[in-house]
């Protein structure tokens, strides 16, 4: 009799838990991919800013530097080409610091906002976890039992890891399905929450790559008013390079 107890009581793989699992193990995934996008593009979006001003530093460090030579002293056209160069990299300077505001305003301060999100949210699926585990915990000591002698003692012991089982099982379902609904949600809100940020990036860029095309334009007017088209000046570069490569210094 007890032998045909067991085969009738013995619960079979709970199979509805194991595929609630794997829908969440995607989504953690998903979510795992997101949070690492996010420190890649915090980093990045930074990296941007820092190279727009070293890039900006090591222009006016030449234009400082030429001017300073004895060569630029002793030649009074050279020193205006290089004072002009050296203003219009100073009125840059101005759009670059704008440019690299709006990319903290609108990238950087957003990205780490959202990120703040996960810790809360890892803590969140650490509780799930422990439930999990508990509720595991309880459903092995029930099955345990069932599988048993029908004794006064053991029948005690299941009726005692059937309650414990019960709100085990409540807490972790009610964590679930609250995880379940919100890492959706927050994976989806990304494309919404990003767009605006990318968007006024771009434009940001746009405004400092027009300036810097009006400026240099101006530029390139004032020092050389001749008009080249883009194969005659790489023409002339090439034969300057190439009468410097003939030079020779000799005692």
């Amino acid at each position: 009799m007890s032998k045909i107890f067991k085969q009738l009581s013995t619960p079979k793989r709970n199979v509805t838990l194991w595929n609630e699992e794997k829908e969440f193990e995607k989504e953690g995934k998903k979510l795992e991919e997101l949070e690492e996008t996010c420190r890649k593009l915090y980093k990045d979006s930074k990296k941007c800013s820092e190279t727009a001003s070293s890039l900006s530093k090591c222009e006016r460090r030449i234009t400082q530097d030429l001017m300073a030579s004895t060569l630029c002293k002793s030649e009074s056209k050279l020193m205006h080409h290089c004072e002009e160069w050296d203003n219009s990299i100073v009125k840059l300077n101005l759009h670059m610091q704008e440019m690299n505001s709006n990319i903290q305003k609108t990238l950087v301060e957003p990205v780490k906002k959202f990120s703040s999100i996960f810790p809360s949210l890892h803590a969140a699926e650490k509780k799930r976890e422990q439930a999990l585990e508990e509720y595991k915990r309880c459903e092995a000591k029930v099955k345990k039992y069932q599988e048993r002698e029908r004794t006064g003692n053991n029948i005690v012991k299941l009726n005692q890891s059937q309650k414990s089982l019960t709100p085990a099982k409540e807490e972790f379902y009610e964590l679930h399905t609250i995880l379940m609904e919100d890492m959706p949600k927050l994976y989806d809100l990304r494309i919404s929450y990003y767009q605006p940020c990318i968007e006024a990036l771009i434009k940001s860029q746009v405004a400092y790559n027009s300036e810097c095309y009006k400026i240099y334009s101006e530029l390139a007017g004032h020092l050389a008013p001749e008009t080249y088209t883009s194969e005659e000046y790489g023409n002339r570069i090439q034969q300057k390079l190439s009468d410097i490569k003939t030079l020779s210094i000799v005692d």
